[in-house]
C-alpha cells in the first residue's frame, strides 16, 4: 500500500512538473515586461522569441481612380448616378425574392404557393409602375446586371421559376423591344467599374 502512495506521489510530481516547464517554456526569450504591462495578450514564438499578437479587423484599401480625359471623367461619373439610382431597386429585389423562397419553403400546398407567387409579383408590379418605369434604359439595364449579383439569378431565371416558361419567354420579347435582355449576367471583373461604386457605396456595411 505504502508503495502504491508513493507511485502515485511521484506521477503527480512529474505531471506538476511537466506543467510547470509548459508554462516556462525553457529556451524561450521572453520580452522585458514595464510596470504598465498588465493586460494578457495572445502570443507566439518566432525564431526563438515570444512576441505578442493581436487580431485586427480587415482593412480594405482602394486606390484612387484616375481618368485620361475629362470625358472619361464625365462617363464615369454618369456610370456612378446610374448605379446608385437603381441599386435600391435591386436590394428590394433581392429581399423580396428572398421572402418568396422562404415563404414556399415551409408551404406545400401548391393554392398557397400560387398565393405567394402572386403577392409576390404584385409587389414588384406595383414597384415597376410607380418608380421603374421612370428609368432609362441604361438604368434599366443595370439593373438587370444588380438583379443577378443580388439575387445570383438573372432576371429572366427568376421570371421563368415563378410565372412559367412562356411568360418568361413574353416578357423577353417585350423587354428586347425597348432595349433590355433579361438574361444579362452580372461579371465583376467585367463590371469591375460598377463594383467599385457598389462595394464603396455604403450598402453593405
Amino acid at each position: 500500500m505504502k508503495f502504491y502512495r508513493l507511485f502515485i506521489l511521484f506521477i503527480v510530481m512529474i505531471a506538476c512538473n511537466e506543467v510547470k516547464a509548459q508554462e516556462t517554456m525553457p529556451g524561450v526569450i521572453y520580452p522585458v515586461l514595464g510596470k504598465n504591462d498588465t493586460i494578457r495578450v495572445m502570443s507566439a514564438v518566432d525564431n526563438g522569441y515570444l512576441i505578442p499578437f493581436f487580431i485586427l479587423n480587415e482593412i480594405v484599401v482602394y486606390g484612387t481612380k484616375t481618368f485620361k480625359s475629362v470625358a472619361d471623367q464625365a462617363a464615369y461619373n454618369r456610370l456612378k448616378y446610374n448605379v446608385l439610382k437603381v441599386m435600391p431597386y435591386a436590394m428590394f429585389a433581392k429581399r423580396r425574392y428572398e421572402k418568396l423562397e422562404r415563404d414556399l419553403a415551409v408551404t406545400m400546398d401548391k393554392k398557397e404557393q400560387k398565393i405567394l407567387v402572386k403577392e409576390c409579383d404584385k409587389e414588384i408590379k406595383n414597384m415597376f409602375n410607380t418608380e421603374i418605369k421612370e428609368l432609362t434604359i441604361t438604368q434599366g439595364q443595370i439593373l438587370t446586371k444588380l438583379i443577378d449579383r443580388e439575387v445570383g439569378r438573372t432576371t429572366y431565371d427568376i421570371v421563368k421559376q415563378t410565372k412559367g416558361g412562356f411568360a418568361a419567354f413574353s416578357y423577353q420579347l417585350v423587354a428586347r423591344v425597348v432595349g433590355h435582355n433579361l438574361k444579362t449576367t452580372y461579371s465583376a471583373t467585367e463590371d469591375r467599374d460598377i463594383e467599385a461604386i457598389i462595394v464603396n457605396s455604403g450598402y453593405y456595411q
